[in-house]
């Protein structure tokens, strides 16, 4: 009996021992402490309750999608190592605008802004009227803290189409016109947005623009329809508008 006993406690004193069990004991804390921050509550109860796997899974699910530094401004196409290959291969032996293009919304997606404008202006060269080039140029300029160039873009892609990209185009023309000062102008233009969408990039920022001019009851409004659409929306929308949501509940705490 004595000796499965000293086996045991032999086997659990290497288990400690093990620096492989004790890093995934801190990642999963990690994940933990992660998801507490984010306010993702039925996240923390997985976590606690199924340790282990959780923790995987909230990383590449929750945590990953997230890091990005434009995260809650999208641009049409995300990337990889294999298609940034693939475009320059193609740039280098079609030198066509559009692949410099793609190649910029790859680099925006991934917070490489100093790459995506080169991209952008390599394309605006061989193509200065491309609308998608001049827009997603603006929204990197906007991103770089560029406002003004930003605008000049910007305000010709709304002009032109105001439907572009969705709707994305106009709410950085929103943010552009924040950016410069001219919050009446930003306000109407985040109303144009939200009679179209119901993004809760533009009803936030719309919102927060209202308050600091003393609407705080419009900005109620806006505010307490971001949160109630937000359990109802599809799981990839969720963690989209994951940055917005978090927003809209400090917000919604300060009104009351």
């Amino acid at each position: 009996m004595i000796f499965p006993l000293i086996a045991s406690a032999a086997g659990i004193w290497e288990l400690l021992a093990a620096p492989g069990p004790i890093l995934f004991g801190l990642f999963q804390l990690w994940m933990l402490i992660d998801a507490i921050r984010r306010q993702e509550w039925m996240w923390v109860a997985f976590l606690v309750l199924i340790p282990g796997f959780s923790a995987l899974w909230y990383f590449f699910h929750v945590f990953r999608g997230q890091s990005s530094s434009t995260s809650g401004f999208e641009l049409p196409g995300a990337g990889h190592r294999k298609r940034i290959k693939e475009l320059q291969a193609q740039i280098h032996h079609l030198d066509k605008p559009h692949h410099y293009s793609q190649l910029g919304d790859i680099y925006f997606q991934q917070g490489k802004l100093d790459k995506a404008e080169a991209c952008y202006r390599s394309a605006m060269e061989r193509d200065a009227e491309d609308i998608d080039t001049r827009a997603h140029l603006g929204q990197c300029f906007l991103r770089q803290k560029k406002p003004q160039e930003a605008r000049l873009l910007l305000e010709g892609v709304v002009a032109e189409n105001p439907k572009h990209d969705y709707g994305h185009s106009m709410m950085a023309l929103a943010e552009t016109l924040s950016a410069v000062g001219e919050t009446d102008a930003a306000i109407a233009m985040w109303r144009r947005v939200t009679s179209n969408h119901a993004y809760p990039r533009a009803k936030v920022q719309l919102a927060q623009l209202l308050v600091g001019q003393g609407h705080a009851a419009q900005a109620r409004s806006e505010i307490h329809e971001v949160i109630a659409d937000d359990p109802h929306a599809p799981g990839f929308q969720r963690r989209r508008d994951r940055v917005w949501i978090k927003q809209a509940k400090k917000l919604a705490r300060q009104l009351g």
